[in-house]
């Protein structure tokens, strides 16, 4: 068995004294897809920012290998990558230059400050590029690059992290259906090649089904399903959304 990037044990997390989320737990193993779906208001984004340390869960705890998320300090925090839904890249800046930053967290300060890379951080970045797709794009400016080109983008600057763990948050929900399928091959083949776990937030059960080994399904801030994605049947389905609002894989 893959060992776990990442291990989440009876997270919990309240704002004014509602629950976000209550008693959230599930795994993601090294080479694993694993999609986490839900209504609006069903706690996503609360445990999305506690896998990625944005916020502190009230109870429970948050294991990347085998160090609690909270004790990850300085470069530590590397080890986990994020991947936005809007990009989150710098406009004016190449997409060479956008990868690089996944750099910073391997370099001292002020090369990141000067831009002052060493051979081996931009031999890194161009790879990355060309893992992606995008080594011909290497010094288009980022705003000139469509959505999923830019989305690619994002992917590459999370690998020249080096992370254990990419946490991927609505990854594809600006994207149109074409790039959409190819921004979750891609994290499926990165998954598998690369070693690490990816644990993304998605809206579209359909590429759920279609592109993750594992569905976890939200419902009230609790985890109602946590299944293979080949017994995320009709059943589970409306476990996370209600038979009311059941649409066709």
């Amino acid at each position: 068995m893959s060992a776990a990037r990442l291990t989440a044990v009876d997270v919990s997390k309240a704002f004014n004294g509602l629950a976000a989320i209550e008693s959230v737990s599930f795994t993601v193993d090294a080479r694993e897809l694993v999609a986490v779906l839900g209504p609006s208001g069903a706690g996503k984004t609360t445990l999305f920012r506690c896998l990625t340390g944005l916020s502190a869960p009230d109870r429970g705890s948050i294991r990347i290998d085998d160090d609690d998320i909270a004790t990850l300090r300085g470069r530590n925090r590397r080890r986990v990558a994020v991947v936005f839904q809007q990009f989150n890249l710098v406009n004016r800046l190449t997409a060479f230059e956008n990868v690089l930053a996944g750099r910073l967290g391997h370099v001292p300060a002020w090369r990141g400050w000067l831009r002052r890379f060493e051979r081996a951080d931009r031999l890194l970045a161009l790879e990355c590029l060309d893992r992606v797709g995008l080594l011909d794009r290497a010094q288009q400016r980022a705003d000139t690059l469509s959505g999923g080109q830019q989305q690619r983008v994002a992917i590459a600057r999370a690998l020249a992290q080096k992370p254990r763990l990419i946490v991927a948050d609505e990854p594809v929900a600006s994207l149109d259906p074409a790039a959409a399928t190819g921004v979750l091959d891609l994290l499926r083949d990165i998954a598998r090649s690369e070693g690490v776990g990816v644990v993304c937030s998605l809206h579209q059960v359909a590429l759920a089904r279609s592109h993750t080994d594992r569905i976890v399904g939200l419902a009230h801030g609790r985890v109602v399903i946590d299944a293979p994605t080949d017994r995320f049947d009709d059943a589970a389905f409306d476990s996370v959304y209600g038979s009311a609002v059941r649409v066709p894989a």
